[in-house]
């Protein structure tokens, strides 16, 4: 899609190529899946059907001659192999569940949205094996190489919605995070993530990891397109108002020290960029913040094991152990667990009186070497991730070539995150052009 070097954001830029007949959405779709598998493990997605695609294509073409407002008319969007698709079967990144699910008879919630907005499905992407990890390893379809550097992992569990977005196989893609799988990959392949509040759209038809935690975002390169993606899907209002002068949050302690340096740059690049943008800082370093993923780890692994019992030694080693020991967690201690989760949402609430927004980073490590030990990995990351996915909170990554950060709000204040990240996006853009 050469259109994606316009001054516009590429979703809007390319929608004004169709608007004005400089394209159309069979050439552009046609584009993006000779683009498709162009990382170096070939494996960005795992279900892909040409034909169905081009044929879903000149259906959507078809429809901009009736009159009718279609938000994202022709736009390649990629699909999280954990939502149905009709006549496609649901992996969700195990092979066991793609022998044993017949192809979907319906489709999900998220494609259903998606295809009344006039998106066109390119694939069904790779994703780390029951979405329940963070680096886009997966022994069943291999590791997801990142389309521009075969010597670093994706990150995951939405690891080949953002390979497809590098490789330029689409221009959106449908990710879901429980831990943080759509904030990590987004900050590692240095593109913008969008996490929705928890509650926020439907799994119908949809494949959960933990219900507690689960929520459904976007994957794309520009925070310009943020509103117009939330509203095609969520029906979310894009908010107008123009946003005052923002209190930020900027994390401190601990959980910064852990960074390496490519981070702690991005992180400043970024305060430095709110700074100008008008938003006033402050530090943030509650004793709490650091106590998520004690809580958070046994509550994911006894809701997955409750989804997948039977099943276990399906499943690679490491997530099969996982899933047993969710199973073996007994009553008391859940009702223990939800104790402290109840707790740990009222706190975080609370600092949401003092800041609009909190800062901190998506992830401590900026590369994920593949082939490396990433045993240690996933629990590192998910300390970072996990304050976020305790409270169901939004969050917006911020993009930046070295290394993501996330940018957090008060639970539903979706619209608000996102017309601010908008903004933000704008005054990037002309940075970058002025630069």
């Amino acid at each position: 899609m050469g259109l994606m070097a316009s001054s516009a954001a590429p979703v809007s830029s390319l929608l004004t190529a169709y608007q004005t007949g400089t394209t159309d959405p069979v050439t552009e779709c046609r584009g993006a899946l000779k683009r498709a598998n162009g990382n170096a493990s070939r494996n960005t997605y795992i279900a892909l059907d040409h034909d169905w695609t081009l044929a879903e294509a000149t259906r959507q073409s078809a429809r901009s001659v009736s009159g009718e407002t279609i938000p994202l008319l022709g736009v390649p969007v990629s699909l999280k192999d954990c939502f149905d698709l009709a006549g496609f079967p649901t992996s969700s990144g195990s092979k066991f569940y793609a022998t044993r699910n017949s192809n979907a008879p319906a489709d999900s919630w998220v494609v259903a949205r998606l295809r009344a907005a006039g998106a066109v499905i390119t694939g069904k992407t790779h994703l780390h094996q029951l979405a329940y990890g963070i680096t886009g390893e997966n022994p069943d379809y291999g590791d997801c190489l990142q389309p521009a550097d075969a010597h670093l992992l994706s990150g995951g569990s939405s690891s080949g919605a953002a390979a497809s977005i590098q490789e330029g196989s689409a221009l959106a893609a449908i990710g879901t995070d429980t831990g943080g799988s759509v904030r990590v990959p987004a900050a590692l392949c240095g593109l913008a993530g969008y996490r929705a509040s928890l509650g926020v759209g439907s799994w119908g038809g949809g494949s959960h990891l933990a219900p507690s935690f689960d929520t459904i975002g976007w994957l794309f390169r520009d925070l310009r397109d943020a509103p117009l993606l939330a509203e095609a899907l969520f029906d979310l209002p894009v908010e107008r108002a123009t946003p005052r002068r923002m209190r930020i949050g900027a994390l401190a302690g601990p959980l910064i020290e852990d960074c390496d340096d490519a981070v702690l740059h991005s992180m400043q690049v970024w305060k430095d960029r709110l700074l100008r943008a008008g938003a006033s800082l402050d530090t943030f370093n509650p004793s709490f913040w650091t106590g998520a993923w004690d809580i958070y780890a046994p509550i994911q692994a006894h809701e997955a094991a409750q989804l997948h019992r039977g099943f276990f030694p399906e499943f690679e080693p490491g997530i099969a152990a996982r899933l047993a020991w969710g199973a073996s967690l007994g009553e008391d201690t859940l009702r223990e667990l939800r104790t402290r989760l109840a707790a740990y949402r009222a706190s975080i609430s609370r600092l949401f009186d003092q800041f609009d927004f909190l800062l901190a980073p998506a992830t401590p490590v900026s590369r994920l070497v593949a082939g490396a030990d990433h045993t240690e990995t996933r629990a590192r990351i998910l300390r970072h991730t996990t304050p976020a996915s305790l409270a169901g909170l939004p969050a917006v990554v911020l993009p930046s070539p070295a290394c993501g950060v996330q940018l957090m709000a008060a639970h539903n204040d979706d619209r608000r995150l996102l017309r601010f990240a908008a903004f933000l996006g704008t005054d990037f853009a002309i940075e970058s052009r002025d630069a």
